[in-house]
């Protein structure tokens, strides 16, 4: 039998077997809603203000939508049964089994959020989710759309080469994220809303909670509602999980008590005897601290959102797609940007609904314009793309307090043609630029030219971190993109203006204030990480690299650590240089005694906490006493780096970098390990 054509192929059409298609018109459909509907509109709600029903299944190939309470397996026999009804008024034969299985295998499964319709798709048919996509579309926002089961490679591969990792349905973030996922999958089949029903696996899972408190219910209901269990419990679904499972049970409890129980048939007696029976064995099978649903507690939370995951273990990964370390996959919202087909660029259509509705403010930020700029450069510098992906870092990774100027960073997955694994790289908007100094009053033209002269500050640092010893990425670009301004500055409004950004390779490590304490509890790790952190510390006290606050900026979030192979460290690299040469004038020993908070914080934590302390003591000394070496071997190199930069005691970079050089060349590295020593908390 041939296949069922797609949507593409036959809009407003179902195939089936012989060659014939039989046009299905459409009734009874709002406008607003211009496809088949076979139950109310997604997002109705009943009187108590629950959504009608929190599952969905759509035939692309038929435009037709089928929203009625139950299961999918169910709406899918409805599709079946409302084509038969019309077949039949029609005078024609109803569908063979073979047609039904046919339709049924081109349908694809919908969840129903608060304020999202949820696609899961198969990873073998990813053609068949996206014209679902294009069919809803037409109905709903793009942003109210997204994709499940993206932890499956095929799902996850199909979405990004379309440039729409932004559509990926978002994880919690937090345990208040956590909880609010929790209490929105409480949902029903046909009866009563006690069931938490998992938007990835598709299994309905019932808790010891829930169940008791059936025992409320009149006699009729109580009989049906256990047969609803008793009826779905022994079913799967198309993913080969149970319709219903019972929480927390494992082998200890499940559908096989509730078969060969006819309850609808029971007396009142025997009724509630079998479900007093139920109960007890249900009971005994689940943990006594995990009797109640109760959000507070951490580990009945914890499990019920690993189930709601789909994961039949009790840890969540929360990285599931790009290999980022955990806290930087958290803190990513991606966005919409475009998709390379046949060589050409198509933008996501959802910037024009954005153009369309100025006014829609979460629209506009979800639409950010800054992710065209970044993919016109990149297109600009491969050539070859296949697809490109924009995330936008919605927190700071570091533990510093936030300041002025513009703190923007995003992250861009970039995949060229004929390469096996795309490019990770990290973009960050320059600190100062036209615009911050326009918010400062000052005319356009020397905005422009304040903006470049910080360009060649942050430049001018890297460098002379990097002359210091201080380990940075490789390479770093810097580039410009076009934005329009809206600022307190109405003469401008609405103007292009130039943004600088600085681009880097993405540096896979955790940073080292985020690495787990059990880590530490090897002694080789945590010798080899004291030995590293104590060579970074070095460069850093150099160039004093401090905050606006005046505190030390070390070990707190830029600082990232590279494993290997055996998982033990191999190399700290210092992502970003913020800070440095801020401190330029007072002696290091009154800046050395912050550097033992990165030892104390972690002392308590190892076996061998005094020789942790003094192997980082021992590579801080050594690792000052090269760097001082060096610049004493060659000094006239380091003495005229920046010579042709203008000299100002106002605190112009030559003038910081001179005097930090005087300060190093006066220095004594054993005193200032030794004044890092006496503010070591050691164990008596």
């Amino acid at each position: 039998m041939p296949p069922v054509e797609r949507a593409a192929q036959v809009p407003r059409k179902l195939a089936s077997s012989g060659g014939r298609v039989l046009a299905l018109p459409i009734v009874n459909t709002p406008e607003r809603f211009p496809l088949r509907l076979i139950g109310a509109p997604p997002f109705d709600r009943r009187e108590d203000g629950r959504l009608i029903s929190r599952i969905a299944t759509l035939f692309p190939a038929a435009r037709t939508l089928v929203t009625t309470p139950g299961v999918h397996a169910t709406q899918r026999v409805a599709f079946a049964d409302q084509l038969n009804a019309e077949r039949a008024a029609a005078g024609q034969p109803p569908l063979t089994p073979e047609e039904t299985q046919s339709y049924w295998a081109e349908s694809v499964d919908l969840l129903v959020d608060e304020n999202l319709i949820l696609i899961r798709p198969s990873p073998d048919e990813m053609d068949l989710a996206f014209a679902a996509d294009e069919i809803l579309q037409e109905c709903f926002s793009k942003r109210q759309i997204r994709f499940l089961n993206v932890d499956h490679e095929g799902v996850r591969q199909a979405i990004k080469a379309r440039g729409e990792c932004w559509r990926i349905a978002p994880l919690p973030r937090t345990p208040a994220e956590m909880a609010t996922m929790i209490r929105e999958a409480i949902s029903a089949i046909a009866l009563e809303p006690i069931y938490y029903h998992s938007r990835f696996s598709g299994s309905r899972f019932l808790t010891l909670e829930q169940f008791l408190r059936l025992e409320k219910l009149p006699d009729a209901k109580l009989a049906a509602q256990l047969t609803e269990i008793r009826e779905y419990s022994a079913r799967r679904n198309r993913w080969r999980n149970p319709e219903i499972a019972f929480f927390l049970t494992a082998d200890r409890f499940g559908a096989s008590q509730f078969q060969n129980m006819d309850f609808l048939s029971m007396s009142s007696a025997a009724l509630r005897e079998s479900y007093a029976k139920l109960k007890q064995a249900f009971r005994e099978a689940v943990p006594p601290d995990l009797w109640r649903d109760d959000l507070e507690n951490t580990d009945w939370r914890n499990r019920m959102f690993a189930a709601l995951m789909g994961r039949a273990d009790e840890t969540i990964v929360p990285e599931l797609l790009w290999g980022l370390s955990p806290e930087f996959f958290m803190q990513i919202e991606w966005l919409p940007g475009g998709r390379i087909e046949d060589g050409e660029l198509l933008f996501d259509p959802v910037f024009e609904e954005a153009d369309r509705r100025p006014d829609d403010t979460e629209l506009r930020t979800l639409c950010d314009e800054k992710a065209k700029g970044f993919i016109f450069n990149f297109i600009r510098e491969f050539g070859d793309i296949e697809y490109v992906n924009i995330g936008r870092v919605i927190g700071s990774l570091s533990r510093r307090e936030p300041s002025q100027g513009r703190r923007d960073v995003y992250l861009a997955e970039i995949k060229q043609a004929g390469t096996p694994q795309p490019h990770v790289r990290i973009l960050r908007m320059q600190k100062w630029g036209i615009r911050e100094h326009l918010e400062e009053g000052k005319d356009l033209l020397q905005a422009i030219m304040e903006a470049e002269d910080y360009t060649d500050y942050i430049l001018d640092r890297r460098m002379g971190c990097r002359q210091l010893g201080m380990n940075l990425p490789r390479r770093v670009v810097t580039r410009k993109l076009s934005e329009r301004y809206f600022g307190s500055r109405r003469e401008y409004e609405g103007q292009r203006l130039w943004s600088t950004y600085f681009e880097r390779e993405y540096i896979p490590g955790m940073a080292t204030d985020k690495l787990p304490r059990a880590r530490f509890r090897s002694r080789d790790y945590a010798l080899r990480f004291a030995a590293l952190l104590g060579q970074a510390a070095a460069p850093n006290l150099i160039v004093g690299r401090l905050n606006l606050q005046q505190h030390t900026l070390f070990d707190d979030g830029d600082e990232v650590l590279l494993e290997d192979a055996a998982g033990l460290p191999a190399e700290i690299v210092v992502s970003d240089h913020t800070g440095t040469f801020m401190e330029y004038q007072r002696p290091l020993e009154l800046l050395a005694p912050d550097y033992a908070e990165p030892i104390n914080k972690r002392l308590a934590h190892v076996d061998a906490p005094v020789e942790m302390a003094e192997t980082y003591l021992e590579a801080f000394r050594r690792r000052f006493e090269h760097i001082q070496a060096d610049y004493r071997k060659r000094r006239r190199a380091f003495d005229t780096l920046f010579k042709h930069r203008r000299r100002d005691p106002a605190g112009s970079f030559a003038y910081r970098w001179e005097k930090v050089l005087e300060r190093l060349d006066a220095s004594d590295a054993g005193r200032l390990a030794e004044v890092i020593r006496r503010n070591l908390v050691l164990p008596a």
